[in-house]
């Protein structure tokens, strides 16, 4: 783990309980004196840490410095029709790790409409994967009302399909990705006036492996 996340990172003395308490003192066993790096990931910067007191409601932190580690990240977005949840949360530690600073869902035809997206979950599942990555940037996530409003909105937004351009040494920010079964042939007619973007293989690939491996391919 490359830090600790806690939102008060920063304040001058910190006491922690509950799960960070037996990550700390059982998992890692740091003692007192011992020296913890922490981020709040709303700032920039590293806070360390000394253990002044461990007890058995939690230990006691005192901030002894703290320093400016800035990281940059492109702006990459993955506009994502709904699959199911569970398979997003498994792709979510690939993509974050990887670098995708957003995920938009849109319901398309071809999603099943009882999938219910729960951002307070995936946001923790990604602020626990900055935590072993060392990324400081949480991504974002958001629910478009429709395909339409997408298209309206970003009008540099390349789809992902077959037939489509597979030469991706160009700058993409913004890529659509469909789900199970792709997209629908009215979504297609919907928009025939983005750029298109493949992979050279006729082989189908799943959404949620379309979607790593696209961001792989022009992120890393």
């Amino acid at each position: 783990m490359q830090y600790i996340y806690n939102e008060d990172a920063g304040k001058e003395q910190l006491k922690l309980s509950n799960e960070l308490y037996k990550y700390i003192v059982k998992v890692r066993r740091f003692k007192i004196d011992d020296e913890i790096v922490l981020r709040n990931l709303s700032d920039d910067n590293l806070y360390i840490y000394k253990i002044k007191d461990i007890s058995k409601r939690g230990l006691t932190l005192t901030l002894v410095y703290f320093k400016l580690l800035k990281k940059e990240l492109m702006d990459f977005e993955i506009f994502w029709c709904v699959v199911d949840t569970k398979t997003i949360e498994k792709s979510l530690v690939f993509l974050n790790q990887i670098g995708v600073t957003k995920i938009t869902f849109i319901y398309c035809d071809r999603s099943q409409k009882n999938f219910k997206l729960d951002f307070q979950r995936f946001q923790k599942i990604v602020i626990n994967s900055n935590q072993q990555s060392g990324r400081v940037h949480i991504m974002e996530f958001k629910l478009a009302s429709s395909l339409q409003e997408v298209l309206k909105d970003n009008t540099d937004l390349y789809v992902l399909d077959f037939g489509g351009d597979t030469n991706l040494n160009k700058k993409i920010n913004k890529v659509l990705v469909g789900c199970e079964g792709g997209f629908s042939d009215k979504e297609r007619v919907a928009f025939n006036k983005n750029s298109k973007i493949s992979f050279k293989t006729e082989h189908i690939l799943k959404s949620e492996t379309a979607s790593i491996a696209i961001s792989s391919k022009l992120l890393l």
